[in-house]
């Protein structure tokens, strides 16, 4: 077990304020004396709700230019760039961009294949999280008891019984790249799910999700509606399996709703700090979001129950502002690290 450890004065970051708070609250970034060209592999629905006009017209006037890659081609015969932003899947682009980076090492990968993979596959996705010790420093964060299944669904019930599950149980598809899920209230609908999946105990926490998005050393919070809380009638009254196609989005954006305050207040924003640095370091990623809940009934009690790369972050607001701020630095990073025309004409470095 690992202890993150307190630091800095607690507080919550407000939703209402992130636009402007995202100058105030990261480092002045100065940018490159060039271009900074960001080279990017994504989806065509990814590309479009990313690559904004809000987010191009701001990524110009700062000096940076987007740029496609294209898939058919060598990556060493594009470019040349200085940051590569993927989220594309296969072991074939895995191996081309694994490739590139041994080959280009001066360029920067958002992120790296292999850690991306980590945040793929549920059976294993929060398994860094469960590690961490995080329980005296302005709140408690754990993960549901889960259990991986992958076998004949009229087993399910007994395997549920035999790790001591309780109902009703959050049916998640094993691959990350779905955001169904379903909720299970009784042993009879256990056996109606398609493995292989996860089941994930269910936590009253009414009906609001914390979305945590971190783009580098930058967190941005919102509130997001999930789903309601379940009582005994619930469970005595209900049979069956209820899915649900996506729980949370941006249309069910619940930071201007008028919520009980246990409810709506935001984790404290040290424990953020602690536990997206921890995550940073053990993923190995810089492009993530987790989805928190807050225990109904608790201040200080937090489940992480997901995590995404490379999320949605059109969706967060003033995410123009964070991510080019982001590109600038690693571009600045990057620079800095060079090796000065001076110190190589005078044969130091």
């Amino acid at each position: 077990m690992v202890s993150g450890g307190c630091v800095g004065a607690e507080g919550e970051v407000d939703p209402e304020a992130v636009a402007p708070a995202a100058a105030a609250e990261e480092a002045v970034v100065l940018a490159p004396a060039r271009e900074v060209v960001v080279g990017y592999a994504l989806t065509t629905k990814k590309a479009k709700s990313f690559l904004q006009p809000k987010l191009r017209g701001l990524a110009r006037k700062k000096g940076i230019l987007f740029v496609a890659i294209d898939q058919k081609r060598p990556l060493s015969d594009q470019g040349p760039f200085d940051i590569v932003l993927h989220k594309l899947t296969g072991k074939g682009w895995q191996q081309l961009l694994e490739e590139y980076r041994e080959a280009h090492p001066e360029v920067t990968v958002l992120d790296p294949p292999g850690a991306i993979a980590n945040l793929l596959d549920r059976q294993s996705m929060l398994q860094e999280v469960s590690e961490l010790d995080l329980t005296d420093c302005h709140g408690k964060v754990r993960v549901p008891k889960q259990l991986f299944v992958n076998t004949d669904p009229s087993s399910i019930p007994a395997a549920v019984r035999r790790a001591g599950l309780s109902l009703p149980l959050v049916a998640k598809p094993l691959v990350a790249k779905s955001h169904e899920l379903s909720l299970a209230y009784d042993p009879t609908s256990l056996t109606k799910l398609e493995p292989p999946l996860v089941l994930q105990e269910f936590v009253n926490h009414g009906g609001v999700m914390f979305k945590v998005y971190i783009v580098g050393d930058a967190i941005r919070v919102v509130r997001r509606f999930s789903l309601p809380n379940v009582d005994e009638g619930d469970l005595s009254n209900n049979a069956g399996v209820f899915r649900f196609p996506r729980v949370s989005c941006a249309a069910a954006s619940a930071d201007d709703a008028d919520l009980d305050p246990g409810v709506a207040e935001l984790p404290p924003r040290p424990l953020l700090e602690i536990l997206a640095r921890e995550l940073r370091r053990r993923l190995g990623l810089r492009l993530f979001n987790i989805d928190m809940i807050r225990q109904h009934g608790t201040r200080d009690r937090f489940y992480v129950i997901d995590m995404n790369y490379f999320p949605g972050y059109g969706k967060m607001p003033g995410y123009e502002h964070v991510f080019t701020d982001f590109l600038l630095s690693l571009a600045q990073k990057e620079y800095n690290r060079r090796p000065s025309y001076a110190s190589l004409c005078s044969g130091e470095g």
